[in-house]
């Protein structure tokens, strides 16, 4: 279903813990990592896509999660030619969003990235909520800044003033030696790795470009 415009409508999901940060999943044996999103299919309204999507990619029901917020409107992307099938190139231009922000209130085990035979995610970690646009693959990462950016203002912040950051890339520490620096990206990514949750292994027959 593609608009006038040949942009196909689409909810974008970001997804909170308690401690504001987001469910970050990688694509099936790709080293790329994204949120959850998917196509709205005829006669569903945003709303019901996104629980729809949301249970068929994470595995979360209606009753593990909370409404925050969503954007006013829709945001565009446009995919470039080669991810698009030859059959529909000069139709097909990209997907536009509505993206919503949700609080998670059941519990990391609730999460199943097998709900489906044909699964979007092999593994997922919670994230600062400022992700790293250098992971996500490249045609999508204006629309992750808008997004996040436009649903930050319904985060609550304790203990923090007014100031909000601009950029979705981690601030470099400038007093840092070359040394110190390495090293504190070490311990990060250790971090990180020690967070990680992989979906137990089987055979993957493909996946769609979503």
């Amino acid at each position: 279903m593609l608009d006038r415009e040949g942009f196909r409508p689409n909810v974008g999901i970001i997804l909170l813990n308690t401690h504001n940060e987001v469910w970050w999943g990688k694509r099936v044996r790709e080293h790329s990592w994204q949120f959850p999103q998917g196509g709205i299919k005829f006669g569903e309204t945003p709303e019901q896509a996104m629980f729809r999507e949301l249970e068929e990619e994470v595995g979360l029901k209606p009753a593990h999660v909370r409404i925050i917020g969503r954007t006013r409107d829709w945001l565009r992307y446009e995919v470039p030619d080669h991810f698009i099938k030859r059959e529909i190139r000069g139709h097909y231009r990209g997907q536009k969003q509505i993206w919503f922000l949700l609080r998670m209130t059941g519990r990391d085990c609730d999460v199943n990235l097998r709900m489906t035979d044909h699964p979007e995610f092999d593994a997922w970690r919670w994230h600062n909520y400022w992700v790293p646009l250098d992971v996500v693959i490249e045609f999508k990462r204006e629309v992750y800044q808008r997004a996040l950016q436009e649903l930050s203002r319904f985060l609550q912040r304790p203990g923090q003033g007014g100031h909000r950051q601009r950029y979705l890339r981690q601030p470099h520490d400038g007093a840092a030696s070359g040394r110190d620096a390495r090293s504190a990206r070490e311990i990060r990514a250790a971090r990180e790795a020690q967070k990680l949750v992989l979906a137990p292994e089987f055979p993957i027959t493909g996946t769609d470009n979503k």
